[in-house]
Order: C-alpha cells, then structure tokens, then sequence
C-alpha cells in the first residue's frame, strides 16, 4: 500500500501552527520564533516530513545552490578551503555541486553540466583557467569567484594570497642561511600560483646575489613531487637547499630524501614549503612553509560571490592577501649557517 505523502499543512495541523509558518521555518534567514520552530521540528520528526527544495525553487526561482569547481582534493590546503565554504554556504541555507575539472583547466568540460545544474553562482577554486573561459561563464549571467587563482581578467572577482612575496622570501631566507646550491620544486606549470611563486623566488634569490641551482617539477601532486626528488638529487651535486611550491610536494620530498637518500633535514638539506596545511605542524614534519590565510580567503570569497548573487551588477574585485612565514625545524638557524 502506497504511503501517503506528508505535506506542511499536515505538520501545520500537528504543530498547531499556520502553514505559512511551516514555511518559515524550512526557508534560510526567515524570521520565525524559537517556540514555533521547536513545535514545527517536532511535528516533521513525528510525522516524517521533509520540505520540497526543488518545488521551492520553482516558486521563487532560487536554487539556492552554489557550483564549486576545481580539479583535485589530494592537497589538503584545497580540501580545507572547501570545507569552509562548505560550512559558510550552508549556514546561510545554500547547497554545494562539486564539479571536477581536469588539471590541465579544461574548464568547457564541465560547463554544460554547471549550466544544466541551475546554480546560483560558481565557485572556482584553486583551478587554472584562461579569460577565455571565464567570459564563458560570465556570458551566462552566473555570478564567479576565483579563489587561490588569478586570472588576467579585470571583470572577475578574485580572492589569492601575495605568491610573489612568499617566494621571494623563500629565496631569500635561504640565502641567509648560507645555502648555494638552492633548488625549486614547482607545481602546476601554466597555474598562477606557480608562475608567482617561481618569479618570486628567482628574484629573491638575484637580490641577494644567488642563482636557482636546479628546478624539477611536481605539478602540485604527492606521487610528481617524489619522482621530481629523486631527479633532482641523483645529481653529483645535490642541492643543499629546496623551495617546494606547495606544502604537498615539501612533505613529499622530505619522504624520499630522508628513507631512501639517508639525508637529515635540515642538517643536510632545508626545505621550504608553501600554505601551512595541517601536516605541515606535525612533529615528523615540523615544516618551515609559508601561511596562507585560508580562513580569510573563503571567507572574502564566500561573501564577495554572494554579494554578486543578491545584487548583479556588483563591482567585481581582486583581493590579494598577504602570507606569513612560519618558522620549524626543517630549516637551519639563522646562527647555524653551514656550505
């Protein structure tokens, strides 16, 4: 026997409410009574009832649904930052659509299906995209943001930490230290990330009269950056010194030097990484790296995109926040400098 389905004007007669205020309480942001949303709860858990979102969103043609897009979680940074979006979305009664793109930014691969997906707005997070691509978005009046990537587009509103000055002070710093044979581990070749980073760091390095000894890259990825170690050290004069574009691939590289070169970190070699996961702190690691503020990056970017949402036509902007250096164990002291 086919159940009978349970609509808010039942939960309204066993609450004892009206059904306007069955509405209320299932629509974010409404205003409603703690007492009537206590009486309203208790009747849906009793009665079994969930409200119609896509009935909703026919009504009030709002989805209320944002498209997050990017092409990995395998770095714990990107898995972090969309935890946080995650959380701050749906506080303020917003659902995700994670959408994945290939690495290589082929962003018109899922486009259709955010289009198809109805969303609100987009999320691009962490995901190497030309202009091109992003009017393709805008050409369909979807609100975007960009976070942890830039974009040479002065219509796209972008959230991103100062790459260039974390690499420069890498570069720099290692120099401090008495390091000369400095070496770059790089990610993603055509990313923004990468491109400011690497040009940071190469001046931070000219201005204190230094050279990059060797570059390799690992494309941002674990499985990359150990393969790109093991290249860079099987030289006869291995670096002494490595700048790693992203925390991910400093851990990596940290892996191989110590179990299968023997090497002591920073004893024999200092490393540098870059973001400040959570591993990063771990006392096996204890890794020197540059914070971003992860924190205030999906938060500026989560409002900025929701700005767009509720009035079009809203100034884009670019934000660019600064990153801060933290100091650990995988470095050398400033009064321990050895050649």
């Amino acid at each position: 026997m086919k159940r009978k389905s349970v609509t808010s004007r039942d939960v309204a007669k066993l609450a004892g409410v009206s059904q306007s205020a069955v509405s209320r309480t299932f629509s974010p942001n409404a205003k409603v009574s703690e007492r009537t949303r206590k009486k309203v709860m208790d009747a849906s858990r009793e009665l079994g009832y969930r409200p119609n979102t896509i009935a909703r969103s026919l009504i009030t043609r709002s989805s209320r649904t944002i498209a997050v897009v990017t092409y990995s979680l395998q770095n714990p940074f990107y898995s972090s930052m969309l935890e946080q979006a995650s959380r701050f979305f749906q506080q303020q009664g917003y659902h995700l659509l994670l959408f994945f793109a290939p690495s290589s930014g082929d962003f018109d691969a899922v486009l259709d299906d955010i289009i198809r997906s109805q969303v609100e707005g987009v999320l691009m997070l962490a995901l190497t995209m030309n202009e091109q691509q992003a009017h393709l978005v805008a050409d369909f009046g979807i609100p975007m943001v960009i976070i942890n990537r830039t974009v040479n587009d002065s219509g796209i509103s972008q959230v991103s930490s100062d790459n260039f000055q974390g690499g420069y002070w890498a570069g720099r710093y290692l120099t401090s230290l008495g390091h000369r044979r400095i070496a770059y581990l790089a990610g993603l070749p055509d990313s923004s990330t990468e491109k400011q980073r690497r040009s940071g760091f190469l001046e931070g390095l000219a201005s204190m009269q230094a050279s990059c000894h060797a570059v390799d890259v690992g494309n941002y990825r674990y499985e990359d950056a150990c393969q790109a170690t093991r290249r860079l050290f099987a030289d006869s004069h291995p670096p002494d010194a490595l700048f790693a574009a992203n925390d991910l691939m400093a851990i990596a590289a940290m892996e191989i030097l110590r179990h299968e070169y023997c090497m002591k970190i920073p004893e024999d070699v200092s490393i540098i990484g870059f973001d400040d996961v959570p591993m990063a702190s771990w006392p096996s690691h204890s890794l020197t790296t540059l914070q971003q503020p992860v924190d205030t990056m999906v938060m500026r970017a989560t409002e900025l995109l929701l700005e767009q949402i509720a009035q079009p036509g809203t100034p884009p902007e670019h934000i660019t926040l600064p990153v801060t250096p933290i100091l650990r164990n995988s470095t050398r002291r400033q009064s321990d400098p050895r050649r």
